[in-house]
């Protein structure tokens, strides 16, 4: 994998504010990893394409947990992280209140 990121990765506010604390330092340490060298280089390969209300947006599997996210341009919006049982719902309404 290239060294240099072509994409640049940005939170919303509430991933920062809600779901960052809630992740044990290990979940978040191997998401951060996963994010570093997956979304920061080919954010399309590793994202699963949402459909129906997600539409638009993309999903990259971390164990139990996913990171919803965007592709705008040349940078990687992370709309949520979060455990896959419940991830697709709060996703949906986080963007309802964007």
């Amino acid at each position: 994998m290239p060294s240099d990121p072509k994409f640049k990765v940005f939170l919303y506010p509430q991933v920062i504010k809600n779901d960052i604390p809630q992740l044990s330092p290990d979940i978040l340490k191997r998401i951060k990893s996963d994010i570093q060298k997956k979304l920061l280089h080919s954010p399309q390969v590793f994202g699963k394409p949402l459909k129906k209300t997600l539409k638009g947006l993309r999903s990259m599997r971390c164990g139990n947990y996913r990171v919803i996210f965007e592709i705008l341009k040349n940078q990687v919006e992370i709309v949520m992280i979060c455990n896959r049982s419940i991830v697709y719902k709060k996703a949906f309404e986080r963007i309802l209140q964007k």
